[in-house]
């Protein structure tokens, strides 16, 4: 099974606030996730990003990928 860390959009629309997420690749986007590692919310100034950084780095020490955007958030946060 491959495991990523990646976001899932969450909010109203045109009001988008996003969470960190654990899932398997295969699951949609705003489908079924394993766990909640953080969140992420664009509209603030400066952007909120919120990471439980113990949980992120146990899931990227299990073997789980940060997406793109999830990757930006870690150097953000200097976790990698």
């Amino acid at each position: 099974m491959a495991v990523k860390l990646r976001l899932t959009r969450v909010g109203s629309k045109k009001n988008p606030i996003y969470r960190v997420v654990v899932a398997d690749s295969r699951s949609p986007r705003d489908g079924r996730f394993i766990e909640i590692v953080g969140r992420y919310n664009p509209q603030t100034e400066p952007s909120t990003i919120e990471l439980d950084e113990q949980k992120v780095k146990d899931w990227l020490g299990k073997g789980a990928q940060p997406s793109g955007a999830v990757q930006k958030l870690l150097k953000a946060k200097n976790i990698t």
